[in-house]
């Protein structure tokens, strides 16, 4: 390494005061003259030379720091540290950018060895300093207090004496302090994309921003709730956007010494944390920081801060208008997109994405532009939904003919479909008694035997509305640990109100079921579970389908939350017939005869229908013919077993009728 130039060839510039850890080391340069003289000392009385040109170069650089130094300063203002504090981050720091500055630490330490400035070499370069140095104040001021600067002790298990602990300054610190900008691991900094947010959402978290810049929120801290992380995160974005600074959001627990990172960044704090119903949080401390502190969250559980509980503000969902004018980017008919806009409840994020997926399947097709078959085709497959493994999609189409149900019943179905599509807004227009506590969320309990049609219906009434149909995973939900079950069923009902899905409760009585006297303790935690679904069902703003064989299962409170409760008898005889010719189709050679025969004699819903022509195509097939009367007896035969019956007499099981071809 080049010793640096004679002062007395050095431009005028060069006569301003250095940067701080070498003036603290040009102080210690006569610490150990008769040592051996080497580069270091040779470096060190360069230095000591050059800090001799200026006059007073301590003052000098308190009063003007050169640039290298300029956010330290900055951040010895801000922190009030105190002199040896400063000198120790500024030794500390140096190190680990300046291979020559640690060697000679390393020499002024011997017989210590080590490259990192100890307790006793920043205590010995305040004193040469002219400062009144101690040790309380590195181990008692701002600097360790905020993890600024660390000691052995504070990284691991340290059995040196105080004054040979080494000093530390986390990289990403010394980064930030060099050159104003340096990542943590694990923490991501993000910026708004301002422009893209629709009005309604930038006008909410200005209010928002303002708020928290005012201090009304008193401690400074806002939950940003939303169904998603996602969501949480991008309105967090939009409110730093506002405050002026980015975000760094925290999967983790924020690590030591990162509050004062955040401070040098310029960035907001984003602590995305997932509550389970009634749960509290305290926020972590971030000493260093003094700026607002936002949480990404779901609907659930309450945080606290220096003991006031924080504010809370849930995402709104963008208007319908606002929706129309997003799709309008992914499509040039401006009918399709208002009425896109009106049919799905989706935020901005979610639009992109189907609108991008749309445009694949248009591709698929040859289509020059996206149609709403396309877009439906897209929201269908639940490119949109992230329900993890919390619940099943059931991507298959129902069409229209394959749901083979007695009118009365199909025209109550319509009704529901219509309640689905108008929900956002049909408390519009009406009284103050119905217009209070509206929430756009369906809740329909379809009840009836085994195989009568509630889980085909189900699948219609989410192909009409072309949204994506989930069943939920009981098995995923439940656990055995106490509050895991209500944190699951809390995600998944966040998740599937703003991904704008169909739930479908497959004997739902399993989840919703009665509660019962508490006689252990079990049964009263049970019973905690039914009182939580029997409140988010009602608050849910989604569309929500149960089904279950018996409507006497469930809690009677729970009937009052339901908007429709839909019966599915067993089928008449001439819907039967209508469900074997639906299933057979072509592939059969039974008579018009045969067919009434069996829809008569028969008492099996669709379900079982189904089983049995299945069991007899593969008979057919398998022997590379048709479906014969013959072929429907056997699984007739193998169906009524199934079901712990007898074989109805009257299809001639047994005759010549009844033989296999």
């Amino acid at each position: 390494m080049n010793a640096p130039a004679h002062p007395a060839t050095c431009p005028v510039e060069a006569l301003s005061a250095p940067s701080l850890h070498v003036l603290s080391l040009a102080a210690l340069h006569a610490i150990d003259a008769a040592a051996e003289r080497g580069a270091e000392a040779a470096w060190l009385d360069a230095q000591y030379r050059r800090c001799e040109a200026v006059a007073n170069p301590l003052q000098a650089w308190l009063a003007a720091p050169p640039d290298e130094d300029r956010l330290l300063h900055a951040l010895a203002t801000a922190l009030r540290l105190q002199p040896v504090e400063l000198i120790a981050v500024a030794l500390a720091a140096a190190v680990e950018t300046d291979a020559m500055a640690g060697r000679v630490i390393a020499w002024l330490q011997a017989p210590v060895g080590n490259s990192r400035p100890t307790v006793g070499l920043a205590v010995a370069a305040a004193n040469a300093l002219g400062m009144d140095a101690s040790l309380n104040a590195l181990l008692e001021g701002a600097a360790r207090e905020t993890s600024l600067l660390m000691l052995d002790c504070d990284v691991e298990t340290s059995r040196r004496p105080l004054p040979e602990q080494a000093l530390h300054v986390p990289l990403p610190l010394v980064m930030a302090l060099r050159d104003g900008f340096s990542r943590w691991p694990g923490v991501k900094l993000e910026r708004a994309d301002h422009d893209s947010a629709v009005l309604s959402l930038r006008a909410a978290t200005a209010r928002q921003a303002h708020a928290l810049k005012s201090g009304a929120g008193g401690n400074g801290a806002l939950a940003i709730r939303s169904g998603h992380p996602r969501e949480a995160r991008t309105a967090a974005a939009l409110i730093a956007h506002e405050l002026g600074m980015q975000i760094a959001l925290f999967e983790q627990e924020p690590p030591k010494g990162v509050g004062v990172w955040l401070a040098l960044l310029g960035a907001v704090p984003v602590l995305c944390m997932e509550l389970a119903p009634g749960d509290a949080r305290k926020l972590p401390k971030l000493p260093g920081y003094l700026g607002p502190v936002l949480i990404a969250c779901g609907p659930d559980g309450s945080f606290e801060c220096d003991g006031d509980t924080v504010a809370s503000w849930r995402v709104p969902l963008p208007d319908a208008a606002e929706r129309g004018g997003l799709w309008s980017t992914h499509t040039p008919d401006a009918t399709l997109a208002e009425q896109l806009g009106r049919q799905y409840r989706y935020d901005a994020a979610r639009i992109r994405q189907l609108g991008h997926a749309a445009r694949y399947q248009a591709g698929l097709d040859n289509a020059p532009q996206i149609a709403r078959g396309h877009i439906s085709s897209a929201a269908r497959s639940g490119v949109a939904a992230e329900l993890g493994t919390l619940a099943e999609l059931l991507p298959e189409n129902i069409a229209d003919n394959a749901l083979i149900i007695s009118p009365i019943l199909r025209e109550a179905l319509v009704a529901l479909r219509q309640r689905c599509e108008l929900r956002e807004n049909l408390a519009l227009g009406l009284g103050p008694s119905a217009r209070t506590r509206y929430k756009p969320g369906v809740r329909a309990l379809l009840v009836g035997a085994s195989g009568t049609g509630k889980t085909l219906a189900a699948g219609w009434l989410a192909t009409q509305l072309g949204l994506p149909l989930y069943r939920v995973d009981a098995a995923s939900i439940t656990s055995k640990y106490i509050g895991e079950t209500e944190k699951n069923l809390a995600q998944l009902f966040a998740r599937a109100e703003h991904a704008e899905v169909v739930l479908l409760f497959d004997e739902a009585d399993s989840l919703f079921g009665k509660r019962t006297d508490v006689k252990e303790s079990n049964d009263r935690f049970a019973n905690a579970q039914t009182n939580y679904l029997l409140q988010r069902i009602e608050s849910f703003e989604g569309i929500a389908i149960l089904t279950s064989n018996s409507r006497s299962r469930f809690d009677s409170a729970f009937t009052r939350r339901l908007d429709v409760i839909l019966d599915f008898p067993q089928p008449t005889p001439e819907e039967r017939r209508a469900l074997w010719v639906a299933h057979l189709g072509e592939a059969h050679v039974l008579s018009g005869g045969e067919l009434n025969r069996v829809a008569s004699e028969c008492d099996l819903a669709g379900g079982h229908i189904r089983n049995v022509v299945l069991a007899a195509a593969a008979r057919a097939r398998h022997q590379q013919r048709a479906i014969t009367y013959a072929d429907v007896l056997i699984g007739v035969a193998a169906e009524c077993r199934k079901l712990g019956r007898q074989v109805p007499a009257g299809l001639g099981f047994g005759d010549s009728s009844g033989t296999a071809a």
